[in-house]
């Protein structure tokens, strides 16, 4: 049986490609991300293990420049540690942020991985963490040294002026050498620059403190008896661990972060070999029904029931390691592009072999054969059922009453089921709520899976009467054809239906979170301009002064977040200017006066006010920062602004109790509003600081709404390989379909149906398969999205649901395109027929 495995899969090679591709792309996705995830593990734990082989003990400290009592490491505690026996070296770092421009002023990196720490040379010169490879390390003030990724994209040489802007004005320094360093900032596509350590103080900390530092042990030292000595010698909230702790530690949180990664490709590679599974167990469908006659034959012959049964699924396991072979392959070939794509794109992977894991292997093959394997489970169990007596017909097994009343009995229960799950998921709301979404969104789906056939016939009776009035006859064929066998329409639109409920669904979800973010930011905002530091940091005070004097601004406030307690609770709060906080933000007044703010009250947004039972005129004692305490009068009750936090005070208020000054962004209006000439007065005032980020409107629409088309088009990018499965899936049921029928079409041609409307038929049947799935899909996902954003609309201020209705049409006719290219091959083939050839058929 398994040599007649091998003739069939051989004989029948052009039919099973489809099955082939498809298992083979599925596999791809699978062996593709393990071995990617493997060899980027692989890879970080080597550079952790690198970075931390030379280190004996770390120091960390947390210390923040500005903070008081923020247990920095002075240099007499460093001496000490250097004092110790085993010590060879002990080296104090400090670090903060720093960024460079590039030729054209723009600052290089990410901005929030762009660091800035000092070098730190040993007694021969040299500071074990970084190689140079052009010049050498700063020794004064007013030289710096640059990371080669960041000297090569600034185009910068040793001995050019560069200028580096840090939390404050920036400042242009002299190009002192290059160096090469596997520091995590950088990989992540961030700059490193390195000042001398006096320098790097007085940026980053405060003169003769260090944030961190790293013990080198002599030959033979113990790093735990290291790590004893030095921890006695250290402030209280300080943190000591060996270099093999710390190394063991990145390592684990890489590991940690990659399976996320791993678990999530390999969640939508689980999407596209579930799509694949309607392709595999239509062919072999298929395939058995064509093979009706050959396989009562051998049960004539005296082949039992479990004998055709199991060769059926032989030719399905053949068929799936075949596809497991290529796909692996393919899929080692995809790892090594995905992480060339990653360093194209900025992101800097440590040196590193490709890792080809056991696990990868056996999981990758194991995926290709079981789905193969399982998909073929149901055809085969038909064909062991096929009698001796049909070797003497030539008409195909067709299904009976009994199992399609129970399919569809089934597919109605699991329907059912599956929309009162999403249904009570919508109304409960929150996280269960969305897990009973997610229960009741798989039960719906498998059930309208299982109904699709018994939907096929009345959704395209519907277009009938249009296909024969635009088509003729080819479209009157076409109708028919498509619900000709029920089972086979459905299985082949039931992938593209699978395909387009994700597809729509996060369309849904994903252009009704848009809108409402973007709703928000149009509705609360009025300022012209926002200007922040694009590492996320604070502003500089200098910022704000600057700003204050340049051309043409009208109204600029700072807002400051600032946290205080208030009665038994603390509340975040935002440090702002009176006079023009309601020119840069929309802000309704429920009762009292902003306006009291410039007399040193303070404005309550309504949901804290009704919570905490306060009303305008109150008093309430507020606890500062520095632990200060006031009692400030409510002079105004607000409607909350999403942008702005739920409490305001002045900055004149504010400023008395600072223990550390920072601005978190600036908002400003100007004359004439937003013009390239008043966007670069603010640059010009801002002294050209690659660091500090300028948006109008536009760009801070885009910060906020941003991410949600990123994420949009993420997934539409991992759906991919499903829908392109579901493709294969129309182009092979309608070349098995073609090669099924052509005794039919030779007849059609015969009596004068020509080639062109042959081809035209078959591209019609495509289009109508095609479109039903699409129907299916979006009207499935439409009603995914709408419960999923349900959900979710207590979190989001001003959700309404939105159906993008022209992404849903841009879906239909991308569905409708997919049937025409699909029906290609096919068409041509059925259109080049012989009829008297295909007339002889059987």
């Amino acid at each position: 049986m398994l040599r007649t495995a091998v003739r069939n899969v051989l004989a029948h090679k052009a039919r099973l490609l489809m099955t082939v591709l498809a298992v083979m792309l599925g596999v791809a996705f699978v062996s593709g991300t393990l071995v990617f995830t493997d060899t980027l593990g692989n890879a970080f734990r080597n550079q952790s293990k690198k970075s931390y082989e030379q280190v004996a003990v770390a120091v960390t400290t947390w210390a923040e420049q500005g903070v008081e009592d923020d247990n920095a490491l002075d240099e007499a505690t460093l001496k000490k540690i250097r004092a110790l026996d085993g010590v060879a070296e002990a080296t104090g770092r400090v670090s903060g942020f720093a960024g460079v421009a590039d030729p054209d002023g723009k600052l290089i990196g990410n901005g929030w991985s762009n660091t800035g720490s000092n070098f730190a040379p040993g007694a021969d010169g040299r500071d074990r963490q970084y190689a140079f490879t052009d010049g050498t390390g700063p020794a004064k003030d007013g030289a710096v040294a640059l990371d080669e990724e960041t000297a090569k994209k600034g185009e910068y040489r040793v001995g050019d002026p560069v200028r580096v802007a840090t939390n404050g004005p920036v400042k242009e320094y002299t190009l002192s050498g290059v160096f090469t360093t596997e520091d995590g900032a950088v990989n992540a596509g961030g700059s490193l620059v390195l000042f001398d350590t006096e320098t790097a103080q007085q940026l980053f900390l405060r003169p003769g403190a260090y944030q961190d530092v790293t013990v080198t042990a002599v030959p033979g030292a113990s790093d735990q008896k290291l790590l004893d000595a030095v921890k006695p010698l250290l402030p209280e909230d300080a943190e000591a661990q060996t270099g093999a702790v710390l190394a063991q530690q990145e390592a684990e949180q890489t590991e940690h972060g990659l399976k996320s990664l791993n678990t999530i490709l390999l969640v939508f590679a689980g999407i596209a070999l579930f799509v694949g599974v309607f392709l595999i167990a239509n062919t072999f469908t298929m395939l058995v029904a064509q093979r009706t006659r050959e396989l009562a034959l051998m049960r004539a012959v005296g082949a039992s029931r479990r004998q055709v049964k199991w060769a059926v699924l032989a030719e399905a396991g053949v068929v799936g390691l075949l596809a497991s072979v290529i796909g692996f392959t393919l899929g080692v070939a995809l790892a090594v592009g995905l992480r060339s794509a990653m360093g194209a794109f900025g992101g800097k992977i440590p040196a590193g072999p490709l890792i080809v894991s056991p696990t990868a292997v056996v999981s990758a093959f194991a995926v290709g054969v079981l789905i193969t394997v399982l998909a073929a489970w149901l055809p085969a169990r038909r064909a062991a059922k096929i009698p001796p007596v049909a070797a003497m017909s030539s008409v195909h097994a067709v299904a009976t009453t009994k199992s399609l009343v129970v399919r569809n009995s089934i597919g109605g229960v699991l329907t059912l089921a599956g929309v009162a799950g999403i249904v009570t998921g919508a109304v409960q709301g929150g996280e269960s709520g969305r897990t009973l979404i997610g229960i009741g969104a798989f039960l719906a789906l498998i059930g309208v899976i299982v109904l699709i056939p018994l939907l096929s016939r009345p959704v395209i009776s519907l277009v009938r009467p249009l296909l024969r009035r635009l088509f003729g006859v080819s479209g009157k064929l076409a109708a028919q054809n498509a619900v000709r066998n029920p089972r086979r329409t459905g299985a082949t639109a039931s992938a593209l239906a699978i395909g387009l409920t994700l597809v729509t669904g996060i369309s849904v979800l994903g252009v009704t979170l848009g809108q409402a973010i973007d709703k928000m930011t149009t509705d609360n905002i009025k300022a012209d301009y926002m200007v922040s530091m694009a590492s996320g940091r604070p502003l500089d005070e200098s910022a704000l002064t600057a700003l204050e004097k340049a051309q043409g601004v009208t109204a600029v406030s700072p807002q400051k977040a600032v946290w205080l307690t208030l009665g038994d609770g603390g509340v975040m709060a935002s440090a702002v200017a009176p006079r023009d906080i309601e020119k840069v933000f929309t802000l309704k007044t429920v009762s009292g006066s902003l306006s009291s703010l410039e007399d040193g009250a303070m404005a309550v947004d309504r949901e804290i006010a009704e919570s905490r039972g306060w009303k305008a005129g109150d008093g309430v004692k507020v606890e500062f920062d520095d632990e200060k305490t006031e009692t400030l009068k409510i002079g105004a009750v607000y409607e909350g602004n999403e942008l702005l936090s739920p409490v305001l005070i002045s900055t004149a208020v504010n400023d008395p109790h600072e223990t550390f000054p920072g601005i978190q962004d600036i908002w400003l209006t100007m004359d004439g509003g937003q013009t390239s000439a008043n966007e670069q007065a603010l640059v010009d005032a801002l002294g050209d600081n690659p660091a500090m980020s300028i948006m109008d409107r536009q760009g801070i629409r885009d910060m906020f709404g941003g991410f949600v088309n990123t994420a949009l088009n993420i997934m539409y990018a991992l759906l991919a390989m499903a829908l392109v499965i579901a493709v294969l899936g129309v182009v092979n049921t309608l070349a098995m379909s073609v090669f099924e029928r052509q005794q039919e079409i030779g007849m059609l041609r015969a009596i004068g149906l020509d080639r062109r409307r042959v081809k035209r038929m078959i591209r019609l049947e495509a289009v109508v398969i095609s479109l039903f799935g699409a129907v299916i899909g979006v009207a499935l996902g439409t009603f995914l999205g709408w419960a999923i954003g349900k959900t979710l609309s207590d979190d989001v201020p001003g959700y309404a649901l939105v159906v993008p209705w022209e992404r849903l049409a841009v879906f239909l006719a991308l569905a409708g395109l997919v049937g025409v290219l699909a029906s290609l091959w096919p068409a041509r083939s059925g259109a080049r027929l012989n009829m008297l050839t295909a007339i002889k058929t059987e």
